[in-house]
């Protein structure tokens, strides 16, 4: 699965790799991380209609014999994908991307660093802003309100950037 969404999308949206749900239903970010992601574009008044998604892997990693789950992607599995994220991105032409979560970083920028450290910052991927966030996953799977909140801020700057106005009530959203 390529991406889904506006092609002529300001904003572009990149995870890891499909999962269970997005294998089966062949849309990123469709899960219970996808349904966050979603509630987040709807808080900086974007549908997915009108921002771009897509994964630095294409399809889903493959899982030992009797696993269930998913793993995320070895980076040889990023370099094989990382020619066809490369093209849509010059496709798409976004004004800002997101990397949601570390792999997102690693297949984008080839680095490995904590989140800590990279995320909420503005950086840069082939002379477009790039932002780097948590994954929705893990705002899901932790359920703590700093985690949230602070993708929230990283909403706002994206926002910003943008220049898409931000109201009381969506400040208030990630609070």
């Amino acid at each position: 699965m390529f991406g889904v969404g506006n092609p002529d999308a300001d904003l572009m949206f990149i995870g890891e790799a499909p999962g269970a749900d997005e294998d089966q239903q062949g849309e990123p970010f469709v899960g219970r991380a996808g349904q966050l992601l979603t509630r987040i574009l709807k808080a900086m008044n974007f549908a997915r209609e009108d921002v771009y998604i897509a994964n630095i892997l294409k399809c889903r990693p493959d899982m030992p014999a009797g696993s269930f789950g998913n793993r995320p992607p070895t980076p040889t599995e990023m370099q094989t994908c990382r020619p066809y994220l490369v093209e849509q991105i010059d496709i798409i032409q976004p004004s800002v991307l997101v990397a949601l979560g570390a792999v997102a970083v690693e297949g984008l920028l080839g680095t490995r660093a904590a989140m800590r450290e990279l995320r909420g910052r503005w950086h840069t991927y082939n002379s477009i802003p790039l932002m780097i966030t948590y994954h929705p996953r893990t705002c899901c799977e932790t359920r703590r309100l700093p985690k949230n909140a602070k993708s929230g801020k990283t909403c706002f700057k994206c926002m910003e950037r943008l220049e898409r106005p931000i109201s009381e009530r969506q400040r208030n959203y990630f609070l």
